[in-house]
């Protein structure tokens, strides 16, 4: 089975680690995240384009994050990049317990990541349009923030969202950057993850529509 070669793969090579990210990556199926003409490629491990400029990210670099993000089961979430849910799902069914918050700024994405919900029965995730480049204060602190696309640097409403113990992934640069892993204690601790790529982050503190 395909799905079961990835996750090998993504085990063998240490993006895969633990129990909760392993078991959601094997429940949710990627294939109905993406336009039908993509699904053969479902569980390839590379990027695939899911309409509007957008894409949902590598297996390999969604697992990345997810391990990096270290979520338990009641964490309150707030995502930055909807897109078609992929992720969202994921994270929503670690986090069995708890909610995520998922921002998307294409209301097309974001209605058809609310059909992908339902159909899978995940409860646990609210879809709000718009700019995530400013957080969602009114639900604010997050016990994790993650975006899916790349900011020019890290916004500080993010951090000012994020509880004290949180953790917040993020890449910074435009396409081709790094990740980077912000952790909220009495100081602010801050380090890169890994080079990556994503689409730009688009908003008052992403980039311009151009």
């Amino acid at each position: 089975m395909e799905k079961e070669r990835l996750l090998e793969k993504l085990q063998r090579e240490g993006y895969l680690r633990s129990e909760r990210v392993i078991e959601a990556m094997r429940k949710i199926p990627r294939e109905i995240f993406v336009p039908e003409r993509e699904r053969k490629y479902a569980y390839a491990d590379m990027p695939l384009e899911i309409g509007h400029g957008q894409t949902i990210s590598a297996p390999h670099m969604v697992a990345l994050m997810l391990e990096e993000l270290k979520l338990k089961e009641d964490s309150k979430i707030l995502e930055i990049g909807t897109g078609t849910g992929y992720h969202a799902a994921l994270a929503a069914t670690i986090a069995d317990k708890g909610m995520v918050y998922t921002m998307e700024r294409v209301r097309e994405l974001a209605e058809k990541a609310k059909e992908n919900f339902k159909r899978l029965g995940i409860k646990n995730v609210e879809v709000i349009v718009g700019d995530g480049s400013e957080g969602l204060p009114e639900h604010a602190p997050y016990t994790h923030i993650y975006a899916t696309c790349s900011a020019p640097s890290i916004p500080s409403p993010l951090i000012e969202q994020l509880d004290k113990g949180g953790r917040l992934l993020i890449p910074v640069g435009r396409i081709y950057g790094e990740l980077w892993l912000v952790e909220k204690g009495d100081g602010i601790k801050k380090r890169k993850v890994v080079g990556c790529a994503f689409v730009p982050m688009v908003g008052r503190r992403g980039y311009d529509e151009s």
